[in-house]
């Protein structure tokens, strides 16, 4: 097995257990279960859990990055490229339900993770939306005084919050579609244009 591969696999396999258990409780010992390697195999490219963590961000945020700005690119109109941020968050949440407990939960129980980490992944994943807003203000298509940097916060934190009762919740009352489509028709009203 290459040494990729067996990265990847350990990853996943954090993935997995820190969802079903829960960071501070799951052990080396059960990511190495869990990726079938022996618990120094996993010595060899982490240094501990918290290292393991900050990877499973890194990584996964990075794909998730390339992914959704591919989606976005193929499109022109700014409207369109914040729905298509908006679905492509809320499927990524559901699609991937382990690594979105991850992002949710488990990460902001770390406290070291939230002070230490300078999570330059994270930015770069909201910056997306600053860049459609000043895409739609440069067209006239978004008003002129609306704060990027507030738009981007408003937007994820709406996202963030839906994600996260999803998760929380066996019974949702609407599909991941539905919810990305109000976020972004809300936000949309919001900062549009009058003609």
């Amino acid at each position: 097995m290459r040494v990729s591969d067996k990265h990847n696999k350990i990853i996943q396999a954090a993935i997995k257990v820190f969802a079903l258990k829960g960071f501070f409780s799951a052990r080396i010992s059960d990511i190495a279960k869990e990726a079938k390697v022996a618990d120094g195999t996993i010595y060899l490219y982490f240094n501990n859990k918290y290292d393991i963590l900050i990877s499973i961000f890194e990584e996964e945020i990075g794909k998730i990055i390339v992914e959704v700005k591919n989606l976005i690119d193929q499109e022109n109109d700014p409207r369109k490229k914040l729905e298509i941020f908006a679905i492509q968050h809320m499927k990524m949440i559901r699609d991937k339900r382990s690594l979105a407990e991850v992002l949710q939960m488990e990460l902001r129980q770390s406290n070291k993770f939230m002070k230490e980490y300078r999570n330059t992944k994270f930015i770069e994943y909201v910056d997306i939306v600053s860049r459609i807003i000043h895409k739609g203000q440069e067209t006239g298509l978004f008003r002129k005084e609306v704060m990027p940097g507030v738009a981007k916060r408003a937007v994820f934190g709406a996202l963030d919050e839906t994600a996260r009762l999803w998760i929380l919740s066996p019974d949702n009352q609407y599909t991941i579609e539905e919810a990305a489509s109000q976020i972004s028709e809300i936000f949309l009203r919001g900062i549009e244009e009058k003609a």
